[in-house]
């Protein structure tokens, strides 16, 4: 939230947030490619404009614009006149905008005359791709080295749920368990790495919110229990995006789930959450059962192995990545005397499958 004053006035602006990143649309893979009559077409998003005015009782009129900032992907949008929704001294607006950041989101309120009452702005908005990452321990902050975006202008952020705020998204990832990212428990995840790949390929930001949490079973995500309100709440913090990351299994092989049971869990999920947000999504769940510093159950990863390969063919729902073909302790799993999960090359590779994933997923749109 950021508030500027100027004169009698003072504009306070609670949408959008730095670093936020709202999902774009329009994006048509045969129309994106680099030799496109009019250059490549990357779609278009709706940047949300929220804020209040303490006084104006809709005196003015209420500009904005987007300003590309350095080295930034897109194209800038000039001053125009919002229609706004105005109640009492708050003000809600859309802007339209091309795919593409980070952006300078600037915003004014003129008189009659057209002079300057008083203006304000915020800086790194994108319009581009937003994921929701649900799950367990390997999504979360489990593995063994903290990564890093690599992008110079940092045009990948993490959205934290406890603090209401977008951050580019170094390790360790905002989550729902531990408010502190200096807290020594918080290891690496794979998603700097996933997202490293993907950025040069779509050029657009990418926004994430992770809600995953180590050691839950399929039965903890069911509607009513408390991971189901984190997931709900973080659909309802974002807005619109382009699907659900799920990195799960483990804890269901532990429990020996039944193929049929994993597969109507995830059903039932999705379905309450598309009746709760009022929209629908795509959820792509990785073949994630292996753990071999804790257990080797073939029969019931396969079980879950066999759950997720049918969810794959079913309406609403896309592969992810098998990073089950991540084998052998030591290379791409951690031994116990570090994360016990992914080791730094396995971290990259399981990215890079992510990668592959989501690209293949952007390609069929």
């Amino acid at each position: 939230m950021t508030t500027t004053t100027s004169g009698d006035y003072s504009l306070t602006l609670e949408q959008p947030k730095p670093y936020q990143v709202i999902q774009r649309y329009g994006y048509d893979p045969m129309k994106a490619y680099a030799n496109h009559p009019g250059g490549p077409q990357s779609g278009y998003g709706s940047i949300i404009i929220s804020g209040s005015i303490p006084g104006c009782l809709e005196i003015g009129q209420l500009e904005a614009r987007t300003v590309l900032m350095h080295d930034a992907y897109g194209e800038a949008v000039d001053w125009i006149n919002l229609e706004v929704e105005w109640r009492a001294e708050t003000f809600h607006a859309t802007l339209v905008v091309p795919a593409g950041g980070w952006y300078r989101l600037e915003l004014r309120l003129t008189d009659k005359s057209g002079d300057i009452m008083i203006e304000s702005s915020v800086d790194h908005i994108g319009v581009g791709e937003v994921f929701i990452i649900a799950g367990q321990s390997y999504a979360e902050n489990c593995n063994d080295e903290y990564l890093q975006i690599q992008d110079p202008e940092g045009r990948v952020s993490s959205y934290a749920s406890i603090a209401g705020e977008w951050r580019i998204a170094h390790d360790p990832q905002p989550g729902v368990r531990i408010s502190d990212i200096n807290d020594t428990r918080l290891k690496g995840t794979i998603w700097p790495a996933a997202m490293n790949h993907l950025l040069p390929l779509i050029r657009v930001p990418i926004g994430m919110a992770n809600v995953a949490v180590s050691a839950t079973s399929s039965r903890q995500w069911m509607p009513g229990e408390r991971l189901y309100h984190q997931l709900l709440h973080a659909g309802q913090s974002v807005g619109d995006f382009r699907a659900l990351l799920w990195q799960q299994g483990e804890s269901d092989v532990i429990e020996a789930t039944p193929t049929d049971v994993y597969r109507s869990r995830l059903i039932a999920i999705k379905a309450e959450l598309e009746r709760q947000w009022g929209h629908s999504f795509l959820w792509m769940p990785a073949k994630s059962t292996l753990h071999p510093e804790v257990y080797s159950k073939p029969l019931e990863e396969g079980w879950i192995r066999a759950a997720i390969h049918e969810l794959w063919d079913t309406t609403g729902f896309a592969p992810g990545p098998d990073t089950d073909i991540l084998g052998g302790i030591g290379l791409h799993r951690a031994v116990t005397a570090n994360s016990q999960h992914f080791t730094l090359l396995g971290q990259q590779q399981a990215g890079l499958l992510w990668c592959i994933s989501i690209w293949n997923m952007l390609q069929r749109r």
